[in-house]
């Protein structure tokens, strides 16, 4: 369809190939058995992507949906080709992204807010959530960094309060990319450490506040409590903040991911993900099913190490990339 037309540079986008090729070979080698020796698409053939789809973690519902949407092009070419097949996957897979409103940036922007009624700028507030190891501090890295090469000035608050280690790693990311960081000691009330994040950011006139937040998952009632109280202290000096709530989920972990995104989603509002860990892993479809299942914008995917790596996720070069 003509909507797949070149939207990044040849950089960007020959890492995003790089980032999807394992996910992509597995496919294809799946699709390439599933069609061997047929000719047009049939029952057998759907029944078999069915199954390559569920097994590449695109998830069971999202498929059934995928499936759907292509018995109904069947229906109406009855000779339908498979050599026809992998563009019609990408036509109707893009077409299911566009009903979260996922992957319509190119590059790393934020709204322009309001000034606030004494004329102050209006940070725009980020808080950041998900469980220990998924890359969220180096997301958060990546972010302060892109955000800083548009020119916005970034404060970064700690308040994953009850691991030393990621207070260290995230000041670690502040020296690196030399955007300041408001932390406290080790134990401290995540609340307080986002209250003066945020307060810190108003003073500076800040244009982007990201918030680190604990990762845990133990008990989803103590989370809910505690990042409701983080949001509560942040609107105490911005009303409407966060303005998103960002959701990092392992990519790597496949079908894990989707259970991470349940637990998050009935503990706080999350507004949006990032997909991180694409590039080691077979299971690149799961981005596919998460901003489906949940109706969630997918914003950002991780296809590399680099500080480059972290992509604003577009739907259309995601899809040509991973089908291509």
């Amino acid at each position: 369809m003509s909507f797949f037309k070149k939207i990044f540079s040849s950089e960007k986008k020959e890492t995003l190939d790089k980032g999807l090729e394992k996910s992509k070979t597995n496919f294809f080698n799946k699709l390439s058995k599933a069609v061997a020796g047929k000719s047009k698409v049939d029952d057998e053939v759907l029944d078999n992507l069915e199954e390559i789809l569920v097994t590449s973690d695109v998830g069971v519902n999202t498929t059934l949906k995928i499936i759907e949407r292509i018995e109904a092009r069947v229906q109406q070419d009855k000779y339908l080709g498979t050599d026809e097949l992998n563009k019609i996957l990408r036509e109707e897979i893009a077409g299911l992204l566009s009903e979260t409103n996922s992957g319509e940036e190119t590059e790393y922007t934020i709204p322009k807010l309001p000034a606030s009624a004494d004329g102050a700028k209006t940070p725009y507030v980020l808080m950041v959530v998900g469980v220990n190891g998924v890359g969220k501090t180096t997301t958060i890295g990546k972010l302060a960094y892109q955000f800083k090469k548009q020119g916005l000035h970034v404060v970064l608050g700690a308040a994953d309060t009850f691991r030393a280690a990621a207070i260290d790693q995230l000041q670690v990311w502040a020296d690196r990319v030399d955007v300041p960081m408001v932390k406290q000691a080790m134990g401290s009330d995540p609340a307080s450490v986002a209250f003066d994040a945020v307060q810190s950011g108003v003073k500076q006139q800040a244009d982007v506040i990201i918030i680190d937040t604990a990762g845990r998952l133990h008990n989803k009632v103590n989370l809910m409590n505690e990042l409701t109280k983080v949001k509560r202290v942040m609107q105490k000096v911005v009303p409407d903040a966060p303005h998103d709530v960002l959701l990092v989920l392992d990519g790597s972990t496949g079908q894990n991911a989707f259970e991470q995104a349940k637990q998050f989603t009935a503990a706080t509002e999350v507004t949006s993900l990032a997909v991180t860990k694409l590039d080691g892993t077979a299971k690149g479809g799961v981005v596919i099913g998460i901003s489906d299942q949940f109706q969630i914008p997918v914003k950002y995917i991780g296809v590399g190490e680099g500080i480059e790596d972290l992509q604003v996720f577009n739907k259309y070069e995601f899809v040509d990339s991973f089908f291509k």
